[in-house]
């Protein structure tokens, strides 16, 4: 009786199957052989697959908490002199002579005298003394470390840093951003010179010391959270918590040393509404703007209103009052930030991905030219606002016209083409711009009127004597 044909598909199937068994019982007493000499090597670690022969992949496994890489390990480089040696101790290291009998000068003469050579001795002891007058000029290797060498090594070594007192205000000063917090203080005092009252000196220097002092607290709190992400970013890996010049709780020390009295003088000197401010610009920028950068882009308009709060809190220490001139202030500020920073990100982007900031100009870059462009503009609005808002005369929306068009000029120019050139000019140009703008309000504010009417004011009648 003949077969169906799928009983002759299962037998050669069989058949293939049994060959194929046969030829592989070797390779697997091999595998088994050498899974059982890997554990009897090192029985605490696991057993991955790797060993196995029909997988090729190296796995990493997870073995008393701590992680092992299975991967054939590399030869061990051979250490130089200078990795091996220690700081205070110095070696040194001469070279082996030869195994061969050298024949040095001095004893080859009286051995010339005393007998006859032949030609073949002569021929060799030519050839020693050539080799060992080349041995001779050869001086010992001697490492030698200069003092160059020694401190670049140093350098690359993890040290405890010390810390000298002649240091601290230099890095005091790059923990609160030195330039930044300058620039805040000057638009808070531009705040109070452009409220409409009488100028008090001593108002205005508490004031300024108020906010300065606020300014230098955020600074610090945002340098201690960001420390793992600034040594990512060559911008910010030599600020001194990054390099390990303070500790992180001296830092919060310092920040607390000037935030607590920053407010405390701005509360109770100044007025509770100036305090309050100041408190909630530290609190914005160090719980919502720090953490944000690294969640989403919103993180540029909160940092914008962080940076229009200081000349509110001018005007408000002044007048201690918010009204439409100290917003209109604040305005100013909040938009000419966004032409400021979205430039400075531009050329930072390589920096910023690095750190893991979600900034504009990283993850949404034409929305970055386009918020830019925009803000430049609005400040041309936002001048024109000033007169009509009793804050200026109507001379200022003209004079400040032409730094609004160079500025909105630039800012469409870094629009259109989006390169380093025009972000760079674009940012240049909003350093100067500012100061300016600033000036040139202060030049065009409306004469301070006296709310008092001089007929309410009593009469002076003038000193007679009595006879």
């Amino acid at each position: 009786m003949f077969k169906s044909p799928c009983c002759r598909l299962s037998g050669l199937i069989g058949v293939s199957v049994k060959q194929k068994l046969v030829l592989n019982v070797h390779r697997c007493n091999q595998t088994a052989h050498s899974l059982i000499q890997q554990h009897r090597r090192d029985p605490s670690n696991w057993l991955t697959y790797q060993y196995l022969n029909f997988l090729k992949r190296q796995y990493v496994t997870k073995n008393n908490s701590e992680l092992h890489q299975r991967a054939t390990l590399k030869q061990a480089p051979v250490l130089s002199i200078d990795d091996e040696r220690d700081d205070s101790v110095e070696r040194h290291v001469e070279r082996i002579p030869t195994t061969d009998p050298a024949v040095t000068k001095a004893d080859a003469q009286p051995e010339i005298s005393t007998f006859k050579l032949t030609t073949e001795d002569v021929a060799v002891q030519k050839d020693s003394i050539s080799n060992t007058a080349v041995t001779s000029n050869e001086t010992a290797h001697v490492q030698v470390e200069t003092d160059e060498e020694r401190q670049t090594r140093l350098d690359r070594q993890w040290k405890q840093h010390k810390v000298n007192v002649s240091d601290l205000p230099d890095i005091y000063a790059r923990l609160a951003k030195i330039k930044l917090t300058a620039l805040v203080v000057t638009t808070a005092a531009a705040g109070y010179a452009m409220a409409p009252v009488p100028f008090d000196p001593v108002m205005f220097f508490v004031s300024s010391l108020g906010t300065g002092l606020a300014s230098c607290a955020a600074n610090s709190i945002n340098q201690y959270f960001e420390v793992p992400f600034d040594s990512n970013m060559n911008r910010t890996k030599n600020r001194p918590l990054v390099r390990g010049q303070i500790s992180p709780l001296h830092a919060v020390s310092f920040a607390l040393a000037c935030g607590v009295p920053g407010v405390a003088l701005l509360t109770l000197a100044v007025n509770p509404l100036t305090g309050f401010l100041g408190a909630l610009n530290i609190f914005l920028y160090t719980c919502c703007y720090t953490p944000l950068k690294r969640l989403s882009i919103t993180n540029t308009w909160v940092g914008a209103l962080v940076g229009a709060i200081p000349p509110v809190m001018g005007w408000t220490a002044a007048t201690g009052s918010l009204e439409p001139g100290a917003l209109l202030l604040g305005g100013f500020l909040y938009s000419w930030q966004f032409p400021h920073f979205n430039a400075l990100s531009w050329n930072l982007r390589e920096d910023y991905s690095r750190g893991g900031y979600r900034m504009m100009s990283v993850t949404h870059p034409g929305m970055c030219k386009r918020v830019a462009l925009r803000h430049s503009l609005g400040l041309i609005g936002l001048s024109v606002l000033a007169p009509v808002l009793d804050l200026s005369t109507w001379t200022f929306p003209v004079i400040c016209l032409p730094i609004n068009l160079y500025i909105s000029y630039l800012a469409f120019r870094f629009y259109r083409k989006a390169d380093r050139s025009s972000a760079r000019k674009l940012f240049f140009c909003s350093l100067w711009h500012l100061p300016m703008l600033l000036l040139l309000l202060l030049t065009c504010k409306k004469p301070y009127k006296d709310q008092e009417d001089p007929s309410h004011l009593p009469a002076s009648s003038p000193l007679t004597l009595q006879s």
